[in-house]
C-alpha cells in the first residue's frame, strides 16, 4: 500500500508547481491565505518559491513575491545550501537575477556542494550576461568595501578554483573575455580542483577550446607555466590529441601579441575604441596562427577553418577617399591620438602598443608608447570620425600623419610585413629632421643646393 501525502505536502507540491507554470493568481491566493506557506520548502532539494521561480525564468511570480511580502528572504537557502540567486546564474535567467540583486540578495555566499558562489555558476554555465551583472554589481554592493572588486573577480571555490578557471575549462570563452576584463588573473594555479596546480590555459588546452586558448594567450598567459605535475599547455593539449591548441601552445612557436592593459590610457578606452583595437588585435593573431598552423604537423588544412580566408570585408565604396596611415601605407587612419590629434590605422597603433609582452619572470614593465609623429605622451585614444575622413583635399591640412588614396579592399596577410617594419618605420619618421613639415616644404628643401 502506497503512503498518502500529507495535506501540508500537498499544498507544498501546489504551490511549487503554480510557481513553476507562472500562475501568478493562484500563487497570489495562496501566499495571502497563509503567507507561513513562503517559509515551507518542498522536493529533495528543499526548494522554495524563490529558487523555483529563479530556476524557471518565472520573472512575474518573483517580482510579486518579493515586492508584496516584506517577511520573504532573498537569500534563502535549499538543502545544499543554494540560494535563489544561484539557480537564476546556472540557468541563465538573467531578469530574475537582475530582480534579486535589487531585492538585496547576497551575492557572496558559498554553497555547500562545491563551496562556490553566484560568480561561479555563471562562468561554469557560460551565461555572460549573469556574469556581467553580477560583477557589475560588485562594484555597488557591499562586497566592494569588505573584500574589494579585485579579490571578488578571483574568488576560490571548495576546489581552489577560480570563475576564470571554471570558464576556460568549459569552453566559455565570451565569460574568460568578461572575466579578463574585470582584473582577472590570468596565470592563477587551482588548489586540489581537478588537476592541481593547473593554470585557466592548462584546461583550456585540456579542453581543446581553440577560442580560450587565443583569449588567454592574447592577455599575457605563460605558455611555459607548469601544474603540480610539471606539464606544460602543450603537453597537456598533445595528452589529450587537440592539434590546434597544441600548435598554438608550442613554445617553439612565435610569440601572439598581447593586450596592454597595464598601460593607463588603454584601460580607459571607451567602448567604440576598444572594440576597434580587440578586433584588430584578434585579426594580427589570426595571421600569426594561419603560418603556425600551416607548418603544423597535429592540424589538418583542409579540416581548420582557420587557414581557410581572412580577407577584409569590401563592403565598403572603393570610390571613397580615405587618409591612409604614413606608418604602413596600406590602411585608413582609423584611430587618432590625443592631445596631439595625430592619425594612423588600427593595426599600427596596436603593434605600437603591443610590440613586447611583459617577462613574467623579471616583472618588467612595458614603457608607455610615445606618438610616432611628435614624441607627445599619449593620453587617450578615439576613433576617428567618418564625417572627418570625408572633408575635400581643400580643407585638409597636409601632415606627416595624413595622405589620401581611394579606399580599398585589404588582405591582412599582406600587411603583415608592415608591420614586422613597424619599429623601423616609427624610428624614421620620429628621427627625420623633415618631422613636422609637409610634403611640398620636404621637397623645395631636397632641391636646394
Amino acid at each position: 500500500m502506497g503512503q498518502r501525502l500529507s495535506c501540508g505536502e500537498r499544498r507544498e507540491g501546489s504551490l511549487l508547481r503554480a510557481v513553476k507554470n507562472g500562475h501568478l493568481e493562484i500563487v497570489e491566493s495562496m501566499v495571502r491565505d497563509d503567507p507561513t506557506v513562503l517559509e515551507e520548502t518542498g522536493g529533495t532539494a528543499r526548494w522554495s518559491p524563490l529558487h523555483m521561480a529563479a530556476s524557471s525564468g518565472q520573472i512575474g511570480v518573483l517580482s510579486m513575491l518579493l515586492s508584496r511580502f516584506d517577511n520573504i528572504n532573498p537569500d534563502v537557502v535549499n538543502r545544499h545550501k543554494q540560494t535563489p540567486l544561484m539557480m537564476a546564474a546556472m540557468h541563465g535567467e538573467m531578469s530574475c537575477l537582475q530582480k534579486l540583486i535589487e531585492a538585496g540578495a547576497n551575492i557572496l555566499m558559498f554553497d555547500s556542494v562545491h563551496g562556490r558562489t553566484c560568480l561561479h555558476y555563471a562562468a561554469i554555465y557560460g551565461h555572460s550576461d549573469c556574469l556581467q551583472a553580477i560583477l557589475s554589481a560588485a562594484h555597488s554592493s557591499p562586497v566592494a568595501n569588505s573584500w574589494g572588486f579585485a579579490r571578488f573577480a578571483n574568488i576560490r571555490d571548495g576546489s581552489g578554483a577560480t570563475p576564470l578557471h571554471l570558464a576556460a575549462g568549459n569552453g566559455r570563452c565570451e565569460c574568460v573575455h568578461i572575466l579578463l576584463d574585470n582584473t582577472a588573473l590570468v596565470c592563477a594555479s587551482t588548489g586540489g580542483y581537478r588537476y592541481p596546480g593547473s593554470a585557466p590555459l592548462h584546461l583550456a588546452a585540456r579542453g581543446g577550446s581553440l577560442d580560450c586558448v587565443r583569449e588567454l594567450l592574447a592577455r599575457g598567459a605563460n605558455r611555459l607555466q607548469r601544474d603540480a605535475s610539471g606539464r606544460i599547455p602543450y603537453m597537456v593539449a598533445l595528452k589529450y590529441k587537440h592539434g590546434a591548441c597544441a600548435a598554438l601552445l608550442n613554445p617553439s612557436a612565435a610569440e601572439p601579441l598581447v593586450w596592454p592593459s597595464s598601460m593607463k590610457f588603454m584601460r580607459e578606452l571607451n567602448p567604440e575604441a576598444k572594440e576597434l583595437l580587440e578586433t584588430a588585435l584578434i585579426e594580427a593573431n589570426k595571421e600569426r596562427e594561419k603560418s603556425i598552423l600551416k607548418q603544423s604537423a597535429f592540424v589538418d588544412p583542409l579540416s581548420f577553418p582557420i587557414l581557410s580566408d581572412f580577407e577584409a570585408d569590401e563592403a565598403d565604396s572603393e570610390d571613397e577617399d580615405v587618409e591612409i596611415c604614413c606608418i604602413c601605407f596600406d590602411q585608413a587612419c582609423t584611430i587618432e591620438v590625443r592631445n596631439c590629434g595625430h592619425q594612423m590605422c588600427v593595426n599600427c597603433m596596436l603593434r605600437l602598443c603591443c610590440h613586447k609582452k611583459p617577462n613574467p619572470a623579471t616583472f618588467s614593465t612595458v614603457a608607455a608608447p610615445v606618438c610616432p609623429f611628435c614624441r607627445s605622451s599619449i593620453t587617450r585614444l578615439v576613433v576617428v570620425k567618418s564625417d572627418a575622413i570625408s572633408h575635400s583635399n581643400t580643407e585638409v591640412e597636409a601632415s606627416p600623419s595624413r595622405l589620401r588614396r581611394p579606399r580599398k579592399s585589404v588582405n591582412l596577410s599582406e600587411g603583415s610585413s608592415s608591420f614586422k617594419g613597424l619599429t623601423a618605420h616609427i624610428g624614421k619618421i620620429a628621427g627625420s629632421p623633415n618631422q613636422g613639415r609637409t610634403a611640398s616644404e620636404c621637397n623645395e628643401g631636397d632641391d636646394k643646393p
